[in-house]
């Protein structure tokens, strides 16, 4: 029999699994044989399946938040990777505890954060991180990795390199902040939202109602229309390359990392290219953002891949910068 995953992808592609256990308690996971062929999902947020899946999926289900540690200014949480990120965020807010509120609305799992190394609006998750606890998929030994450890960079960890596919992330550590909370307003967008309010001194809530609204009037509801979010990475390029580029096209924008290397953002070389709201059959680029690319109803995931090579394809052709994807083809 072939089970739908539809309803477990974000992108809302029709894909079938041989079979499909719903992970609740993790020593579920010892009943499983060959634990490494298995597929886990989480949100499925940040997936795009372009074809049947002939394995075990394991869709992530645990739950859990609890203390690690206190103290007066900080509290230091161990979460389950199943939890959902938003809200987990919102949870973190209504007890007044700071750090993440620039996450806001995120779409996925607490077990993805850490892999992608999530971040919006000037933060990431290295950035409150304390640890990650993991099982090794062929010994099921437990591992835990310090922040360290984990490798970030931009959109990355050891998860998604040299420890690809070898472990799976049961739950992380998270140290915020419960007074003094250090804001991140200096985006200009949450300074703006901030500044039509009149708020001068903004809470951690009002961070996080600036950020979700900023988003929602940005990126498309994934229950409304399929999507994954931003689709590509910023790519990031010497300064070298970028002055070479800057002659050619004076009004390329650009955000300066230190001397030696500059980000592009990826959103604005796909909507000069004209690609921002263009559909192609089933798929197409969001008509507010250009980094995202969308289902409307019915595209295979093999469509939605061939439209972002396409993009990738004209964006070197005209700029010569490559594009990665941050989403996870399978």
């Amino acid at each position: 029999m072939r089970l739908s995953l539809k309803k477990f992808n974000t992108f809302g592609i029709e894909a079938f699994a041989r079979n499909i256990l719903f992970l609740k308690e993790l020593k579920q996971l010892e009943t499983i044989p060959h634990l490494k062929d298995c597929l886990f999902i989480g949100g499925g947020s940040n997936i795009l399946l372009t074809k049947d899946i002939e394995k075990t999926v394991i869709i992530n289900q645990t739950r859990g938040i609890c203390t690690v540690s206190e103290d007066d200014d900080t509290i230091e949480l161990a979460v389950a990777s199943g939890e959902n990120w938003h809200e987990l965020v919102l949870y973190c807010i209504h007890k007044g505890y700071g750090g993440i509120e620039n996450m806001s609305l995120i779409p996925g799992s607490v077990g993805a954060a850490p892999m992608q190394n999530i971040g919006a609006y000037g933060c990431e998750i290295k950035d409150v991180l304390t640890y990650v606890k993991a099982i090794h998929l062929d010994t099921l030994e437990m591992v835990q990795f310090s922040n360290k450890e984990c490798e970030f960079g931009y959109r990355e960890s050891i998860f998604k390199t040299s420890a690809k596919h070898q472990y799976f992330i049961t739950d992380i550590g998270i140290k915020l902040t419960k007074k003094n909370h250090s804001t991140h307003t200096r985006y200009g967008d949450i300074e703006d939202w901030l500044t039509a309010r009149h708020i001068q001194k903004p809470t951690i809530e009002d961070i996080s109602n600036a950020v979700i609204s900023i988003r929602e009037s940005k990126l498309p509801n994934p229950a409304i229309l399929g999507n994954s979010g931003s689709f590509f990475k910023n790519p990031i390029i010497s300064t070298t390359q970028f002055e070479s580029l800057m002659t050619k096209f004076p009004t390329l924008k650009s955000y300066k990392i230190d001397d030696q290397k500059v980000k592009i953002p990826a959103g604005w070389l796909i909507e000069s290219l004209g690609w921002k709201g263009k559909r192609i059959g089933n798929t197409g680029s969001h008509k507010n953002q250009a980094l995202v690319l969308v289902n409307y109803g019915n595209a295979s995931g093999n469509e939605v891949y061939q439209l972002s090579e396409d993009i990738k394809k004209s964006v070197w052709e005209t700029y010569g910068i490559i594009l990665e994807t941050e989403v996870n083809i399978i």
